[in-house]
């Protein structure tokens, strides 16, 4: 397996912008992270200036795959650039946490999470990327849960992805969404008995070895929890928040008050809470049944201080349209629960657009 100090004598041998300054030295090399035989280069360049550094990108990249052990090189470009202390030069953790970036060609990159399962979070994730492009965004979605993967069921998409010359996953398309999901690579019986690196080693290549082409928002479904894949999307790449889906009863908050706390800890923006399945309208009668309690997730968002983005009810045709592959907001976008995530995604829309993106949190694991 090659090591960063492999990569580093690789680039060392290269000129930077100027023609004259050593490469590493020219304030152009951000970091690099391996995993297996992959290595992610990030490029630290004022956004104008990325065009112009294309020739030089490839150059990297040429170097980097030439090196004994790195099968594939992937080298992109970030507006962070590290900290320096005292004039030391960082080790390898501090170097492999400056390694992350946007996707290229993708504006906002959008986690959604909850602290435990079965608050249908797929579901409002898959609404949410609908309904932001009803309101006229370029979206895309990635299944990051590797272990439980569901848009291909709540899209009814088949099909594996195909993979141009340079080893490209193309995704899946469906109402209008780029769809990719590790659902799509297996068979879906196939249990994912993986460790921790596996798992991380797929999402960094479900995330840069694909073409989102341009994208205003990759909206992300997270697994639950507050473990591997969570931390290695805010190591990895630059989100601009999360968005939080809970239930309203006691419990379900109790965890999503861990991923709040631990996306706030690795200092992602909370862009909203979700309260799903916050009332049972009967189709019969109409009576109104607060099934889990009402208003948990609100209360809990003005406590916390985070923005509440809305309620969704529990319905039998949000249920039944998931599991038919024809998510509500694209099945009936004129109805009323389209509406409410429509609302929602005008409502994150204006956050995206209104706040800074952050660049990614300084994670340095001792």
């Amino acid at each position: 397996m090659a090591s960063e100090q492999d990569i580093r004598n690789a680039l060392s041998v290269l000129k930077g912008p100027d023609g004259k300054t050593p490469f590493l030295r020219s304030g152009l090399f951000g970091g690099v992270s391996i995993q297996g035989d992959k290595a992610y280069v990030s490029l630290i360049a004022d956004p104008a200036q990325v065009k112009a550094l294309e020739a030089l990108r490839a150059e990297v990249e040429r170097a980097v795959v030439a090196i004994n052990g790195i099968a594939k090189a992937l080298v992109t470009f970030t507006a962070e650039r590290p900290p320096q202390q005292s004039g030391a030069a960082p080790g390898p953790r501090a170097q492999a946490a400056n390694a992350r970036a946007m996707i290229p060609g993708v504006k906002h990159i959008v986690a959604v999470a909850s602290g435990k399962g079965g608050v249908g979070k797929s579901t409002v994730s898959s609404n949410l990327a609908l309904a932001l492009s009803k309101i006229g965004l370029k979206v895309g979605i990635l299944d990051a849960d590797i272990y439980g993967p569901s848009l291909p069921k709540i899209f009814g998409l088949t099909g594996k992805p195909q993979i141009d010359d340079n080893k490209i996953m193309q995704p899946l398309e469906a109402y209008g969404l780029k769809v990719m999901s590790i659902g799509f690579l297996v068979e879906e019986e196939t249990p994912m008995i993986w460790r921790g690196p596996m798992v991380m080693s797929a999402l960094q290549q479900m995330m840069r070895e694909v073409n989102w082409g341009t994208l205003d928002v990759l909206i992300v479904d997270m697994p639950p929890g507050t473990g591997d894949a969570q931390l290695t999307m805010a190591q990895s790449v630059s989100l601009a928040g999360a968005v939080i889906v809970s239930t309203p009863q006691d419990l379900a908050l109790i965890d999503a008050r861990r991923g709040i706390a631990m996306f706030k800890r690795v200092e992602v923006p909370i862009l909203g809470l979700v309260e799903n399945m916050s009332y049972f309208l009967c189709p019969e009668c109409g009576t109104r049944s607060d099934i889990f309690g009402h208003g948990g997730a609100r209360h809990e968002a003005e406590r916390l201080d985070v923005p509440f983005l809305g309620e969704v009810p529990l319905h039998m045709d949000i249920r039944a349209l998931s599991d038919a592959g024809t998510p509500i907001v694209a099945k009936a976008p004129d109805g009323a629960h389209a509406k409410l995530f429509i609302a929602m995604a005008e409502a994150l829309k204006a956050r995206l657009e209104g706040g800074t993106v952050r660049q990614g949190p300084k994670i340095v694991i001792e």
